[in-house]
């Protein structure tokens, strides 16, 4: 954490975080203003169009935020291991008792904690711009918050994997490639779905459950407007980048799995690497 905070690379979050919430607060006024103006139309039909407006511009400030919050677990992981090494950082700490998986764990749980935590407030913050500006509030709050946090940690994971083999460059270049590929299995899937095409879906929900950040950013979705009903309903479960869609109850026991897994081969990997 003090290295991270000497390369200056809290600054460089604050700031995006910062220029992110205002332009997220200035489109949110914008488009309750629009949405006001046909209100009243759209509910003679049961369509509730301040829901609708409200569920997609708040899932379209979880995908931001899973974005940042994905850039500092990359930061803070991407040299966990090979750059260390060749700068001569782990070296003075191997030689003390300190094991190789403890130290592995040490950088995870510092990553996982930190970018959970920064995920979570500026849930809350967009959160609170989105009730100021529309006076609207999603039918689940703490759950998708959890999941976005999860799904850091997953992707903190996946950095501390790659940096056991590849340099800071190309760790962090592989983690967005697949941050990327999630996103757009995501996608594909709700597009399978729209189409009848069911070889499409099945690949699409492999692909979700191999990379399960994407499961959970989808549950969350699902989440926000986990009571609508009718049309409305069938609107916002489209969702932003990929769609909304309800995992089940074997996600949470998966994605814990999933992260006990990576550690495995993570501390296997660390174990058999001369430094």
């Amino acid at each position: 954490m003090q290295e991270a905070l000497r390369r200056r690379v809290f600054v460089v979050v604050l700031v995006l975080s910062v220029a992110f919430l205002v332009l997220y607060g200035l489109g949110a006024k914008l488009a309750f203003g629009e949405t006001n103006g046909f209100s009243d139309r759209a509910a003679e039909t049961g369509l509730q169009t301040h829901t609708i407006a409200g569920a997609t511009i708040l899932g379209l400030a979880m995908f931001a935020i899973l974005f940042l919050g994905t850039i500092l677990v990359v930061f803070l992981t991407l040299g966990a291991v090979r750059g260390d090494a060749e700068r001569g950082l782990l070296q003075p700490l191997l030689v003390r008792p300190v094991s190789r998986p403890a130290l592995l764990a040490a950088r995870f749980i510092g990553a996982a904690v930190t970018a959970g935590a920064y995920v979570a407030l500026i849930f809350l913050g967009a959160l609170l711009i989105t009730r100021a500006t529309g006076d609207y509030w999603p039918d689940r709050v703490f759950l998708p918050m959890l999941q976005l946090a999860a799904a850091v940690a997953i992707m903190a994971a996946i950095s501390l994997l790659g940096s056991i083999w590849l340099s800071g460059t190309a760790n962090g270049i592989a983690v967005f490639m697949v941050f990327g590929a999630g996103l757009t299995a995501g996608l594909l899937g709700q597009i399978a779905k729209a189409l009848g095409a069911e070889t499409l879906e099945s690949v699409s929900r492999v692909l979700q459950w191999a990379l399960p950040f994407e499961a959970l950013y989808q549950d969350a979705l699902s989440g926000l407007t986990a009571d609508a009903t009718g049309v409305t309903e069938q609107i916002v479960r489209l969702g932003p980048f990929g769609g909304a869609q309800d995992a089940g109850p074997l996600l949470a026991p998966y994605a814990i799995l999933y992260v006990v897994v990576i550690g495995l081969l993570a501390a296997a990997g660390f174990r058999r690497r001369d430094l």
